[in-house]
């Protein structure tokens, strides 16, 4: 493949961070590792010996790939695979371990809410001062500005500093900022779930435009119809390494295999990166179990499952309301439920408390095959989101004759139902004629 025609290159990157420096130290701890050292250099006194107090943790290891221009590549990964620390080294937020990363043309990025903006700045001012760091000129920015501020819907607030600004304001000046400003190279993390419906909807429009103007778009996601329907290829990452690079379909299905071989072992409790909310509180493991309470059950059609999660509150909740949705093998959501529409029932919970909430569902009429959950906590009566974390975890269908026929529902039908049938045959009324 010709240079000429590379947007990114990425040649055996690796990232390491040292784990287990939660914590300085005592002034004397502090103070005997660092005349430790010092006394290293004299050969007549013996160094302090420190117990070993830190442990590395690869969160990238010799990645590789190639990204053409104009195309349109997205990332899927379970929670803490590495995503989030990929597109920080390639928007250059941090700096690789070993390896390198390669990047031709001006990069837009929108990694987290609010990346980019200075607080104290207004919404204008932070929207010039981006367009500087692409490179633009003023009359540049000011040609964009106003479809700029349009697009976000934030004009009445524009001259407000950026620090008085909701989460969803945010990410809407920050993604019509990193869009309209027309970089060579888009990078979108997946932010824009914190926008409602309406704005990723026209996000996805927005990138669609981008894509075929010829820029490059590096799209992370864990909403697979989305990774589906607009990107043209897919990268899928594990434990730091990738693992299938190709077509949308195959990633995603690879990825939902893998997830549903490893859904025991996720904790969710060590998982910084892929979940969003204010951390008021934490899901720290969700399980499935079937109508046998096994856990990690593939339950037949029609069985019932429980979903259980176990969360630990780092404040008080008084009004916490709890979300679940089933999501298909191609990404698209089936149902979803939640505490108070299912139950008028909420979550309270003392600062430091830890408790388990299940949800029965006495039958589950889904077809045969593999499905992730996602799991949220919110305030009541807001849209304030306490936790949310997409594939929490993961659960198969077993085939089951449900019908008693012999025959399986429809094969691609993501859901059954038992219906009743009858005939009612209706005389056919025959006129004689009159005499």
């Amino acid at each position: 493949m010709s240079s000429n025609d590379i947007a990114i290159r990425v040649e055996n990157l690796s990232k390491k961070y040292k784990l287990g420096l939660t914590h300085a130290g005592s002034l004397r701890e502090l103070t005997e590792r660092w005349f430790g050292r010092w006394k290293k250099s004299s050969p007549n006194v013996k160094p302090v010996v420190l117990p070993k107090t830190e442990d590395e943790f690869w969160a990238l290891r010799d990645i590789s790939f190639e990204v053409k221009r104009g195309e349109v590549l997205g990332i899927i990964g379970s929670n803490g695979a590495g995503k989030s620390t990929l597109l920080k080294i390639l928007s250059q937020i941090t700096k690789p371990t070993s390896g390198r990363a390669e990047i031709h043309g001006r990069v837009g990025s929108l990694l987290e809410v609010g990346t980019g903006f200075h607080p104290e700045l207004t919404g204008r001012e932070n929207v010039f001062l981006n367009g500087t760091i692409l490179g633009m000129t003023r009359t540049e920015v000011r040609s964009r500005f106003n479809d700029i501020v349009d697009f976000a819907g934030v004009e009445q607030f524009i001259d407000t500093p950026v620090k008085r600004y909701s989460s969803g304001m945010k990410v809407r000046l920050g993604f019509s900022v990193a869009a309209h400003l027309q970089p060579e190279i888009l990078i979108v993390d997946e932010v824009l779930a914190v926008g409602d419906t309406e704005f990723q909807q026209r996000c996805m429009g927005m990138m669609k435009s981008v894509a075929t103007s010829g820029r490059t778009i590096f799209f992370v996601s864990h909403q697979m119809v989305a990774i589906q329907n607009l990107c043209t290829r897919a990268l899928l990452i594990e434990g730091g390494t990738a693992v299938c690079d190709g077509a949308p379909s195959h990633a995603i299905g690879t990825y939902y295999e893998r997830s549903l071989e490893n859904s025991a072992q996720v904790n969710l409790a060590a998982t910084a990166d892929d979940r969003r909310g204010n951390g008021l509180a934490r899901f720290h493991r969700v399980e499935t179990q079937d109508v046998y309470r096994q856990l990690e059950a593939a339950p037949d059609m029609g069985d019932g499952i429980c979903i259980s999660m176990q969360i630990r509150a780092f404040s008080e909740i008084r009004h916490g309301v709890i979300g679940i949705s089933i999501f298909g093998q191609s990404g698209a959501r089936i149902f979803a439920l939640n505490s108070v529409d299912t139950a008028e029932w909420c979550v309270k919970m003392t600062k430091g408390e830890v408790a388990t909430v299940e949800c029965w569902v006495a039958s589950l009429n889904l077809t045969p095959g593999s499905y992730s959950v996602a799991v949220q906590m919110r305030s009541h009566g807001t849209s304030e989101v306490i936790d949310h974390v997409d594939n929490a975890t993961c659960f198969e269908v077993v085939p089951h004759d449900v019908y008693c026929t012999g025959r399986l529902p429809i094969a691609d039908s993501m859901v059954f139902f038992r219906p009743e049938w009858s005939l009612t045959r209706v005389a056919e009324q025959i006129k004689r004629p009159v005499t």
